[in-house]
């Protein structure tokens, strides 16, 4: 063989055989499906307008479980950028994965709290309040939850005053947004969902790791979710950064689990094990 002929033998090895085996290929399994005979949860959309961040509407989501009953309080999750969670044919069709997990006793009845970020008009709102509410580290948007917005949801619900029984998630920013809530107040969020979170320089978000070293150990539980092939521009690295919270979370002796995949800045992977996700999030709280 001459040695443009290896060359090319070469070139098609590394060019299509290896990534082929470098990128996991992740699909829906039967807890993110629909199945004959599970009773089906109840969402109702609200809007809300915020004093904390005046001028500002939000659409949110509330799920209720079919087994649901008022006499019993009943766990919550709240989750930022509502509308992709909400999604019955996106990537984690989070209330088809609620009926079949609270049908199979493998999470509590939780009512589910799915909320867009603020725009500036009621009738379309354009969510242009995303990065502010999201990036920013200080307590703002956990105080919305816990001023306004949960306060209203428990008007109408009971919901377990139980810290056990609260759980917060988001993905990107959103996941982020969520570890800030539960680190800020453990007091009420014992659990933190994160899917391609962005412990980035967006807001100085970069700061998370060293933070969660210096500090004394939070009561909170965390799951990580990224992928290789993650985001990398002049924000940071989001793949680097999730690992290095990871490394952080296990320098510092939290419960915790980290993920990891090949996607990139998507929710393939983080829907394919939504079901598997939830299941170990609520273990602590669920019969032997």
């Amino acid at each position: 063989m001459s040695s443009l002929s290896k060359t090319v033998v070469l070139f098609f090895i590394l060019g299509t055989v290896i990534p082929a085996f470098s990128q996991e290929v992740y699909t829906l399994g039967p807890d993110s499906q629909r199945k004959d005979g599970v009773p089906q949860g109840k969402v109702t959309t609200f809007m809300w307008e915020s004093k904390i961040y005046p001028n500002t509407w939000r659409e949110y989501n509330v799920y209720v479980p079919a087994q649901y009953n008022p006499a019993t309080p009943a766990a919550l999750m709240v989750f930022q950028d509502g509308k992709s969670y909400l999604d019955e044919t996106g990537s984690y069709r989070t209330t088809i994965v609620f009926d079949n997990l609270i049908a199979q006793k493998k999470m509590p009845i939780t009512i589910g709290l799915f909320i867009n970020p603020g725009g500036s008009s009621k009738e379309q709102p354009n969510q242009r309040n995303r990065s502010i509410e999201y990036d920013d580290l200080s307590d703002n948007y956990v105080r919305m939850l816990l001023e306004e917005i949960i306060p209203e949801v428990s008007k109408l619900y009971n919901i377990s005053t139980d810290r056990k029984m609260h759980a917060i998630g988001g993905l990107s920013s959103g996941a982020i947004c969520a570890f800030t809530a539960a680190w800020l107040r453990q007091d009420y969020f014992s659990k933190v969902l994160s899917h391609i979170g962005s412990y980035t320089d967006i807001r100085g978000g970069h700061v998370y790791p060293a933070l969660v070293r210096k500090n004394e150990k939070k009561d909170i539980k965390v799951y990580l979710q990224d992928g290789s092939n993650d985001l990398n521009n002049q924000y940071g690295n989001w793949w680097l950064a999730n690992q290095q919270m990871a490394s952080s979370l296990e320098f510092k002796k939290y419960e915790f689990y980290f993920a990891k995949g090949t996607e990139g800045h998507n929710g393939k992977h983080g829907g394919s094990i939504l079901p598997e996700s939830l299941t170990w999030l609520w273990s602590d709280v669920m019969p032997k």
